[in-house]
């Protein structure tokens, strides 16, 4: 398959479609700065401010003339695994953080009913002399707190419940 036949979907917001290689071909790009563009297509010129990417690029939060998208990129090996359904694996939903060795609970950094990102820091766990943060690995809410802060835990003990 050609690149000028490769098709991306895009959902921005609640609106979703989809162009080609030879849409993109046919848009004039501007570089303003590491963050602002200028797209010109046909008679048509607008300004846009990249506001947040994610490390593939694939997910992106732009505005656009004063309005903020929050932008997602499909493209054609994206849609294929959709299809196969290998996107639903991604969102496994987590509903236990379990301790990962034994040790000693440092700090809490969350409470019970928050909202945390992926990434957020949950708590430290202090082991074998070392702290170690616990990280949230996706997007959740805090369901119940089963520790305390200075409470030694073991191994698979479950620290956190999320909804």
């Amino acid at each position: 398959m050609s690149d000028t036949s490769k098709t991306f979907r895009v959902k921005a917001n609640e609106f979703a479609f989809s162009f080609d290689q030879a849409a993109i071909d046919g848009a004039d790009f501007y570089k303003k700065s590491p963050t602002e563009f200028n797209l010109i297509h046909g008679t048509r010129s607008v300004n846009v401010r990249l506001t947040e990417s994610d490390i593939t690029g694939k997910k992106l939060s732009m505005e656009v003339e004063g309005e903020t998208f929050e932008i997602e990129i499909r493209d054609e090996l994206d849609q294929r695994l959709d299809s196969m359904g290998f996107s639903t694996v991604s969102t496994k939903h987590v509903k236990e953080i379990k301790a990962p060795m034994p040790g000693l609970v440092l700090d809490i950094a969350v409470k019970e009913g928050q909202e945390v990102k992926e990434g957020d820091r949950i708590l430290i766990l202090e082991a074998m002399k070392m702290e170690n943060s616990i990280m949230i690995q996706n997007n959740a809410v805090i369901k119940r707190i089963a520790v305390t802060k200075g409470q030694p835990v073991e191994k698979n003990q479950v620290l956190v419940e999320l909804e």
